[in-house]
């Protein structure tokens, strides 16, 4: 089992748990020891003093605030320490926000917090049980490793998560830091709209986190590999061209057709003109008996491919889906499409075979 990194308590009101602090993420990078070219020699950062070039050891430095060039007030750990030294083993949360009126861009690194015994298992379930019925998120402060945070506490299972918060001055301005963001932004035309609006929804998917993985790391893995076997090394292909604003329809179109789909959203085609209509005393019994057996001869779904509507992708669905008007298509996935599909046939067949009975 993983240690805590911080260990402490969690209140709200005067409820108060035990709680202990653990990453819910780890790195997986590759990890590199620095070298100098041509030799298998290590190369260390060490603290130095600039003025001597001699190293210093890690207990005999100290903070530093600096006030003019040269000049500093110096500030000892413990100082730091004395400062609030309860506030460094609690968090205490100070009001509930539903989560969903805070904007993701505040949120920064993700942790578990659990109970530090069994004993402290009812109140944690109970804040736990409190927060999952009332869909809310605990606002709440904390000091870890000199620093305070701002944090949320949520439901995540049957775990409590403690999300570390930026403030609202560390969040960036982005009409001052980004130079080129247009003030005004051209309108699309309906036809580049209806295009990006397809395409997207012939794109979507299911969140499934485990459908995607560091393919960087692994390359770098690969490189390794390569270079330690003495084998040549593949380079990447060079990174696609920016999109020509005045071509912005004709790549919506061919995106459209690598997605599965000729043309966006095709307008329905008129209907063709029906024969004159004979009198239901000129169809001959023989003629309604003939008419009922084609009908229930007709398969449920036309054939689209040698393997039917189950060998079709989950765009090619989607775009009879789009030319049956199924509604709430863009949110299912391929499976729900098939189901819809042959539902869809399978009334059309009931119709026809009410039509000519």
């Amino acid at each position: 089992m993983a240690r805590p990194i911080w260990t402490g308590t969690l209140s709200f009101g005067l409820v108060t748990v035990p709680v202990g602090l653990y990453s819910a993420t780890e790195d997986h990078s590759v990890h590199f020891r620095q070298l100098q070219r041509g030799t298998s020699d290590r190369v260390r950062n060490q603290r130095v003093n600039e003025r001597t070039g001699e190293e210093v050891e890690f207990r005999e430095v100290v903070k530093g605030f600096e006030l003019a060039e040269g000049e500093y007030v110096v500030l000892e750990p413990a100082e730091l320490e004395q400062i609030s030294p309860g506030r460094s083993k609690s968090i205490e949360i100070s009001g509930f926000v539903d989560l969903a009126e805070v904007d993701p861009i505040y949120f920064d690194r993700t942790y578990y917090l659990g109970p530090r015994g069994k004993e402290y298992a009812r109140v944690y379930g109970l804040l736990h049980r409190a927060l999952a019925d009332t869909n809310r998120a605990g606002l709440a402060t904390f000091v870890m490793r000199g620093k305070q945070y701002l944090a949320a506490v949520r439901v995540e299972g049957d775990v409590l998560v403690l999300q570390t918060m930026h403030y609202a001055e560390e969040v960036r301005d982005p009409h001052q830091e980004i130079d080129n963001l247009p003030e005004t932004v051209a309108e699309p035309s309906e036809k580049e709209l209806a295009a990006a609006r397809q395409l997207i929804e012939m794109l979507s998917a299911e969140w499934n986190p485990a459908d995607y993985h560091d393919s960087y790391t692994e390359q770098v893995r690969e490189l390794v590999e390569a270079k330690l076997a003495g084998k040549e090394v593949v380079t990447a292909a060079p990174a696609p061209e920016s999109t020509n604003v005045v071509d912005l329809m004709a790549v919506l179109e061919r995106s459209l057709k690598q997605a599965g789909s000729e043309e966006p959203e095709p307008a329905a085609a008129p209907a063709a003109k029906s024969p004159t209509p004979r009198s239901p005393a000129a169809k001959s019994p023989a003629a309604k008996s003939k008419g009922k057996d084609k009908a229930a001869q007709e398969p449920d779904e036309p054939s689209a491919g040698p393997a039917g509507l189950d060998g079709l992708s989950k765009a090619q669905l989607y775009q009879l889906a789009t030319e049956r008007d199924i509604a709430g298509r863009s949110s299912m996935t391929r499976d729900q499409l098939l189901e819809a599909l042959q539902g869809a046939g399978k009334g059309a067949k009931k119709r026809r075979l009410r039509a000519v009975s």
